[in-house]
């Protein structure tokens, strides 16, 4: 699952995910809080922008999202997020203000068809470099899971919760240590073993 047909990756590297964020931080307002969105909660591209003020509690910090692959419609899950999105959130949207106002409290806060939404990140990820295999906001998803779980070592319940998933076993695939972790512990297995020339 963390790499295409033809051996891709998925997933950005920690220094990808960097790249993006500083390109995304290049873009036009909504665009920027769109992609930063994306990036700090794990949502799918239809979850973060179905979002509306009522569902971004500055008072807790928290995002909450509905999953959007469940059978069952009306099933969120609730994420932590960074004083930093809140505060973008607020300067960008107003969060505040539309969540006191009942007219605009159940409004999209990115009022994009998917479309737009898709070519908004994917024109963000071909500007910070990336190559077009990994251009696709579901890399930001795993890469999300990957830096929490194989990076960051959140537990995988939190993570399951996190990325919404009905089963653990999909979370399970990030554990799969990769990149740095996975050189750590190459280099530990063959530390022991000496090579003479």
């Amino acid at each position: 699952m963390l790499f295409d047909r033809s051996g891709n990756r998925k997933y950005l590297t920690t220094a990808e995910w960097q790249s993006f964020l500083d390109a995304a931080n290049l873009a036009e307002p909504f665009t920027r809080s769109f992609c930063w969105t994306l990036a700090h909660t794990g949502g799918r591209l239809s979850e973060v922008r179905g979002l509306t003020p009522r569902h971004v509690d500055p008072a807790d910090g928290t995002i909450r999202i509905e999953c959007l692959k469940r059978r069952q419609k009306g099933v969120f899950r609730e994420l932590p997020i960074e004083a930093d999105l809140l505060a973008l959130l607020e300067t960008i949207h107003a969060i505040a203000a539309k969540r006191a106002d009942a007219a605009l409290i159940d409004r999209q806060i990115w009022p994009w068809c998917r479309t737009t939404a898709w070519s908004r990140v994917k024109d963000v990820m071909l500007k910070s470099g990336l190559p077009e295999y990994l251009c696709k906001p579901k890399a930001l998803r795993h890469t999300f899971g990957i830096e929490g779980v194989a990076n960051q070592n959140i537990p995988l319940g939190t993570m399951k919760k996190w990325l919404g998933h009905a089963r653990l076993e999909s979370t399970i695939v990030y554990t799969t240590p990769t990149g740095r972790e996975e050189r750590r512990l190459a280099r530990r297995m063959w530390q022991p073993i000496k090579l003479e020339f």
